[in-house]
């Protein structure tokens, strides 16, 4: 990828985190979407290579750091991919999730708790945007990402 691809990224991961705030702070068809324990990990993903993203756009990769880039794709699709599974599995979920005692002692969740705060169940069934629910679409955008950045890394070892 190009330093200005990269920059890209993470405007695109900037914007998707925002996009959930937004999302969270005023609704969708009159529902709040209150994000879970799942949608906040998935949200520190996308902080996390949107951060990675940034600095690459300004530094030269090295194999170690490209390959934290792919690990943190790889993250948010496997915390994508169980909240989906959750969706269409909701008898699996007991209504109370571990997770997020868990989360919301982190120190992150008390200073900015409109940002990293879970309050929703992972199993809850929202109305779709655009035919897809939002985890579905987050699963989405972190397999894009992550088909993106293996694509730069195999291209990167060919040439």
């Amino acid at each position: 990828m190009s330093r200005s691809q990269y920059l890209y990224a993470s405007l695109l991961c900037l914007g998707l985190v925002v996009f959930a705030v937004v999302l969270q702070q005023t609704g969708y068809q009159g529902v709040m979407y209150l994000p879970c324990p799942l949608c906040i990990l998935q949200r520190v993903g996308y902080l996390a290579i949107a951060a990675a993203c940034f600095l690459a756009a300004g530094f030269e990769l090295s194999r170690i750091f490209f390959m934290g880039l792919l690990f943190f794709s790889v993250y948010g699709i496997s915390a994508a991919g169980r909240q989906v599974w959750l969706l269409s599995h909701p008898e699996s979920s007991c209504g109370i999730d571990p997770l997020e005692v868990w989360i919301n002692q982190f120190q992150l969740a008390q200073i900015l708790p409109s940002l990293f705060k879970a309050d929703g169940l992972c199993s809850a069934k929202l109305p779709a945007i655009l035919g897809l629910q939002v985890p579905q679409w987050s699963l989405l955008w972190f397999g894009i990402l992550f088909l993106a950045l293996l694509f730069t890394f195999f291209r990167g070892r060919r040439a």
